[in-house]
Formats: structure tokens, C-alpha cells, sequence
């Protein structure tokens, strides 16, 4: 399969390039282009009829009009290029009409590179399943190209995992910056081994980092602090 197009489309020039370099980062992908705008946005896409273009990282809080609206333009014009929306956007009548809209996939900021390439190679699993000729043999082949885009299940999380404890874990986490297990284990009411758990797990999904606390007798304590 040939490398999949993308344009970029962020009105912050900082965070235009780094989504360009963290694309440019995952092997099958190349940035067609960069847009600040809807309306470069638009113009881009129009250029002999978006053939240049497989897939737009999309902002959807633009300076002239919102992304929203750069989504139904383009469906109002036939184009059938894939959207992956990149933005700050927590209103869930923006959700439902972005996946209206056929949205292919919702990336919230701030997002880690893994996470960013994680979505990236889900979509390429889903095109190259999409592009393959003839048609479905059973109802498993339509579900696994869903289940492709729709990524991993809570119940993925490693053995003894819950995302319920995990999503208390993270706000507990954002509460202030640098805690101890300990501390963790105090705000959530788990076991500190069980909050060392949870945040040693979000240090290998490059959710959380581990920073050395000195400053008390004795070797200095582990603590950790959201990404």
C-alpha cells in the first residue's frame, strides 16, 4: 500500500509542527500539506478534487469556522476523505456529530506520541482492510475492521486492572503535581501496592512519569507525575 496522505490542519504554528513531526514519525504516513485555517483547509482539499489527500488531522477550534463545519463541507461536496480529529473539544454534542459526521477517529489534547501513533496505525490496519478487493465473506470480517477502528477494550487492561480504578487513579493524579503511591493510595482508597500498580501501568503508556523525591532521610521516594 502507498504511504497514506495527511494534511495537517492546527491554527497554533507550535502544535502544527509538532503534529507534523509526530506524523512524520510513524512509517506509512507523510504530511501532503498544512492548513491554520478552514478555508486553507478547504482549498487544499479542493486541489484536483483532494486526490492529494487520504486522511485530515483536524482542530476543530479554528479561527474562522469550526471544524464541524469543515466536515460537513466537505460531505456536502462528496468528498469521502477520512477525519481524524485532533482537538480540545469535550462536548459530547461535539462527539456524537463529529462520529455523525463520519468522523474516523477523536484524539483528545493534550495526547502523548503513543497514544497520537496508536490511532494512526488503527486507521492504517482499517484502510488496508477497506481498500482490499471483492467483498466480506461473514458478519467477523465486517466486526473485525469496526473493532479495528474502535481500538482496545477497557477489559485489555493487564490482569487484576479495572478502568474504573484507573480513571481514579488519573484524577487523583491531576489533583497536583508529584505524588507518592502512598499519596495515591490515600486519595483513592486502594492499597498502596494496588496504587503502584495502577502507576506503574500508566508509566508504560507514557500517561505518567517517575521522578525521584529527595529532600527526606533515607533514599529518596519514587514519585509520579501526569504526562
Amino acid at each position: 500500500m502507498n504511504d497514506i496522505r495527511v494534511l495537517v490542519v492546527e491554527d497554533e504554528p507550535l502544535l502544527a509542527e509538532a503534529h507534523t513531526a509526530y506524523t512524520e514519525r510513524v512509517p506509512g504516513f507523510v504530511v501532503a500539506g498544512v492548513a491554520h485555517t478552514g478555508r486553507e483547509a478547504m482549498a487544499a482539499l479542493r486541489r484536483r478534487g483532494g486526490a492529494d489527500v487520504d486522511l485530515v488531522l483536524l482542530d476543530f477550534r479554528l479561527p474562522d469556522v469550526h471544524g464541524l463545519d469543515v466536515c460537513r463541507a466537505l460531505r456536502a461536496a462528496g468528498s469521502g476523505v477520512d477525519v481524524l480529529a485532533v482537538t480540545s473539544a469535550r462536548d459530547l454534542a461535539v462527539v456524537r456529530t463529529a462520529v455523525s459526521l463520519g468522523v474516523t477517529h477523536y484524539l483528545l489534547k493534550p495526547f502523548t506520541f503513543a497514544a497520537f501513533r496508536d490511532k494512526l496505525e488503527r486507521y492504517a490496519d482499517y484502510r488496508r482492510q477497506a481498500l482490499a478487493d471483492g467483498e466480506v465473506a461473514a458478519q467477523h470480517e465486517v466486526d473485525r475492521m469496526f473493532a479495528t477502528l474502535r481500538g482496545a477494550a477497557p477489559h485489555t487492561l493487564p490482569k487484576g486492572l479495572d478502568v474504573h480504578t484507573l480513571h481514579r487513579v488519573l484524577s487523583a493524579l491531576a489533583e497536583r503535581e508529584g505524588q507518592s503511591a502512598t499519596e495515591v493510595s490515600q486519595a483513592t482508597g486502594i492499597s498502596r501496592v494496588t496504587a503502584r500498580r495502577y502507576l506503574e501501568y500508566l508509566v508504560t503508556i507514557e500517561r505518567a512519569v517517575r521522578v525521584l523525591r529527595y529532600g527526606t532521610p533515607g533514599r529518596p521516594e519514587v514519585e509520579y507525575r501526569p504526562v
